[in-house]
């Protein structure tokens, strides 16, 4: 260290301080792409799960995993509601729920019936029919879908005519709307090839993927290693020979 000046203690102080911080947020980063790779093999892992009783899971879903369910019960059929905003509508279309009644003393279940291409300028494709009698359903009980930066309030109360769409779908509004409970989560329905609705569950980390987590732990990582040659450039000895 004979090229170097002895640095001041607050100057020590600072960039520890520092350093240590940038290397807890890289930490963090990491800790936070590990715990989305998990849930993302849990998530895919579950679709090949046989199905479990729907009554043993609905009201308290486990926080990580997505368990697959077997549910009986009457769709409510004039009540759908289109989700305008999925995330594999290439060819222009919308992700449709409907609720569904378990019996009259239970809340709703809202059910995931998959991606429906179509439509455009604005008009809704055209619902297939929905059976009136009681359904037997198996899926995945996954979270709502997820929302952004919500403007202009409660779109589904402003509307009077059904299907309501929305570019965000809140099962506190479907709830209000409906003038009933729904469950805390949404039933994701099994793929089915005789089906015209494409049902493509994924979990929806595109705005903040594991990878990109991996990119901003080398960004802090990156800040504390700057923060050490700073101090060491700062304190390095100038050399005072003359000419």
């Amino acid at each position: 260290m004979s090229g170097f000046r002895r640095p001041a203690w607050w100057a020590l102080l600072l960039t520890a301080a520092a350093a240590l911080l940038f290397i807890r947020l890289g930490v963090w980063q990491l800790h936070r792409a590990d715990f989305k790779e998990a849930l993302l093999r849990r998530y895919a892992t579950s679709s090949s799960a046989p199905p479990q009783d729907f009554a043993g899971v609905a009201a308290t879903p486990p926080a990580d995993s997505f368990p697959r369910v077997r549910v009986s019960g009457r769709y409510l059929a004039d009540r759908a509601y289109l989700l305008d905003n999925p995330k594999h509508d290439e060819q222009g279309g919308v992700e449709v729920f409907v609720p569904l009644q378990l019996d009259a003393r239970r809340p709703l279940l809202l059910v995931d019936l998959g991606f429906l291409p179509g439509g455009g300028d604005g008009k809704a494709p055209d619902l297939p029919p929905l059976p009136r009698t009681e359904v037997n359903l198996e899926g995945l009980y996954v979270p709502p879908p997820p929302t952004g930066f919500q403007m202009g309030g409660d779109a589904l109360a402003r509307q009077t005519r059904w299907p309501k769409s929305s570019i965000f779908l809140l099962l506190g509004e479907v709830s209000r709307d409906l003038g009933r409970p729904l469950y805390p989560r949404v039933l994701a329905l099994d793929p089915d090839p005789a089906s015209i609705y494409t049902r493509v569950h994924t979990l929806d980390f595109s705005s903040m993927p594991p990878a990109r987590h991996r990119a901003y732990a080398f960004q802090w990582f990156s800040f504390a290693l700057a923060a050490v040659v700073i101090l060491l450039v700062l304190h390095r000895k100038r050399d005072r020979r003359q000419p």
